[in-house]
């Protein structure tokens, strides 16, 4: 039986409706459908009621805020209300026959044709199988939620035969986890606590300002910046009170800083991946936020202004540079704004990063790294002053 479509729908797990798929990394959102499924909605938010900067070791040489496997089990067993009843390695049928319920299933995301990174990158997924209504079939859930360059991931749920799902988690040379979670009781909701170590941000950035691999090191800090950007978004939530409640205003604004340090660390990765000069400033601009964390999600005080501004448009590059923007974001001309960029769906780092490469090729031109700033990158105006100055220094 070949893959369902992704619905969206409800499997008798929490549904993209009532969990906040994107403020989760790929782990987590699978026991946050857990959670809601078994406690109701909104539990899941628990999960961001400890924040945390604890690196570890971690691949190249580079420290890691991402948590393990096991970090998240524990998180789920303590904020969840969710206890590992079994734990096995392996494709093993009787386990999702026989489990009553879901299976939290970990796997290489290489392997699993329903995100965007089959047959791209090696890393862990976890997603939900449950036997199907006529004993031949499982359903799949899987939670998760981003815009990767190879597509976008969303919540939605899929059909296979049993033997089919069995063959792709066989590809997966690693093996594959198979968790039964059952639930308990939860106790009272806990308060918001954060333990943020500024000496522990310092050693943790200079690790990677000093690599000598600059390439390697960049990409890991995107997925770094990514992993921390979501974790602050996760716990200003929790804080709020409510999936739909409204973050308080100075969070919200350290919030979209550092949704600024996740661009600007994509772009500058994919600069030198390509063989450009890398953007200065990129980790300056990481440790000033991280700083920030502690006042601006705690209550201590506001944080600062973001950084930026509004750069002269050139009128005679416009047609050109409105005409890339609209194929990069696949929009008609019309409907691309004068005004921020960001407020439009289709917009993101992702494409922020192909505009860029458009831009350059357009143009035959190659903007300098002081000008390769996010916040200089989300305007029709902006983006005609960066080609303006890349023509004249040419």
């Amino acid at each position: 039986m070949t893959a369902g479509a992704d619905t969206g729908a409800s499997t008798g797990t929490g549904t993209a409706e009532t969990v906040r798929a994107d403020l989760l990394d790929c782990l987590q959102v699978n026991l946050a459908l857990l959670a809601d499924r078994h406690h109701g909605p909104g539990t899941h938010l628990r999960l961001g009621a400890r924040l945390r900067f604890a690196p570890r070791p971690g691949p190249d040489g580079l420290p890691t805020v991402e948590p393990t496997l096991d970090d998240h089990l524990a998180d789920a067993s303590e904020l969840l209300g969710l206890t590992v009843a079994t734990r096995v390695s392996g494709v093993d049928r009787p386990v999702i026959a026989a489990a009553g319920g879901p299976v939290y299933v970990v796997a290489d995301a290489h392997y699993l044709p329903w995100v965007p990174y089959f047959g791209h990158k090696h890393v862990e997924h976890s997603f939900l199988v449950e036997p199907g209504a006529d004993g031949d079939t499982v359903e799949v859930t899987d939670g998760y939620h981003n815009d990767t360059q190879w597509g976008k991931a969303r919540p939605g749920s899929h059909t296979y035969g049993r033997d089919e799902l069995a063959a792709i988690l066989a590809a997966d040379p690693q093996g594959v986890e198979l968790l039964h979670l059952v639930p308990r009781p939860l106790g009272p909701a806990p308060r918001p606590a954060a333990d943020l170590d500024a000496d522990r941000a310092a050693e943790y950035l200079r690790a990677y300002a000093e690599h000598p691999d600059r390439t390697a090191a960049l990409e890991r800090f995107t997925l770094e910046t990514w992993l921390l950007a979501r974790a602050r978004k996760l716990y200003a939530q929790y804080a709020a009170g409510g999936p739909e409640a409204a973050v308080d205003p100075a969070a919200a604004e350290h919030l979209a800083r550092w949704d600024g340090v996740v661009e600007h660390a994509y772009l500058t990765f994919r600069r030198v991946a390509r063989g450009r000069a890398e953007p200065p400033e990129l980790l300056a601009r990481a440790a000033e936020v991280l700083r920030a964390d502690a006042t601006a999600l705690t209550g201590g005080g506001p944080a600062a202004e973001p950084e930026g501004g509004a750069a002269t448009g050139d009128g005679e590059l416009r047609p050109t540079v409105r005409a890339v923007v609209a194929d990069v974001l696949a929009l008609d001309e019309h409907l691309v704004p004068d005004t921020e960029l960001t407020g439009l769906a289709e917009f993101s780092s992702l494409r922020m990063v192909e505009i860029v490469e458009g831009l350059e090729a357009a143009f035959d031109v190659e903007f300098g790294p002081d000008d390769l700033v996010p916040e200089k990158l989300h305007r029709i105006d902006d983006l005609c002053g960066l080609v303006h100055r890349a023509l004249a220094a040419r």
